[in-house]
């Protein structure tokens, strides 16, 4: 089970901790607000007020032993840059941070984040998805039950046809695309074969898209 930390609980945090822990990981979220931290208790693991800009704070949370931090503290652009850099010199494998505009992307860039979101360019579920999953290249939320993913192809599947796997009838999904090299074969036929290395474009729920996921 992955292990993340939240900082900063507005709307953009709290949608990323909630779908990660829905996701079925072990999220820590915090913030200087204690309704904010109240609000969320019952979504995650862990839920604690604290600062992120003291480092003594986070080295007491265990955050160097986590697998990944979400710095998604508002419009405050110090204390972004500070919580960024107490996680960078703390050791948390891969940082993502959350930016308001472009200099803010471009500060915490300098500061070495693994991963900058715009919410406006990208949502939280979107971000939690990817995070939970990280063999999943691309997501695209049709809705709240269908998504279409990228996936690079299961080793299973490399020297098969798609005739010879039937994922449509054993899984429910449907292939839509499979890109090789760089270029996209759009609607492949039964004669299809894969090869390592494949991207496979794959249409269905959550649940089916889940299960193409661990294959």
């Amino acid at each position: 089970m992955k292990s993340y930390i939240v900082i900063g609980l507005g709307r953009f945090g709290s949608q990323v901790a909630r779908q990660l822990h829905a996701q079925g990981c072990e999220v820590l979220a915090m913030d200087i607000s204690s309704e904010l931290v109240q609000q969320i208790s019952n979504d995650v693991t862990h839920a604690v007020v604290g600062d992120a800009q003291d480092k003594e704070v986070l080295k007491a949370l265990g955050v160097r032993n986590l697998d990944c931090a979400v710095v998604a503290i508002g419009d405050n652009l110090s204390a972004s840059v500070l919580a960024t850099m107490n996680m960078k010199e703390l050791g948390v494998p891969y940082v993502v941070c959350k930016a308001h505009d472009e200099t803010h992307r471009k500060v915490l860039e300098k500061l070495g984040a693994d991963r900058i979101v715009i919410p406006e360019q990208e949502n939280g579920d979107r971000l939690a998805r990817s995070l939970a999953t990280p063999n999943v290249l691309d997501y695209i939320e049709l809705s709240e039950e269908y998504g279409i993913a990228e996936v690079p192809v299961p080793q299973s599947w490399c020297g098969k046809t798609l005739k010879d796997l039937n994922v449509r009838a054993k899984l429910g999904a449907n292939i839509i695309a499979i890109r090789r090299e760089g270029k996209l074969n759009v609607s492949p036929g039964a004669d299809f074969q894969f090869r390592e290395g494949d991207i496979v474009v794959v249409l269905g729920d959550t649940k089916t898209l889940e299960k193409v996921q661990k294959l």
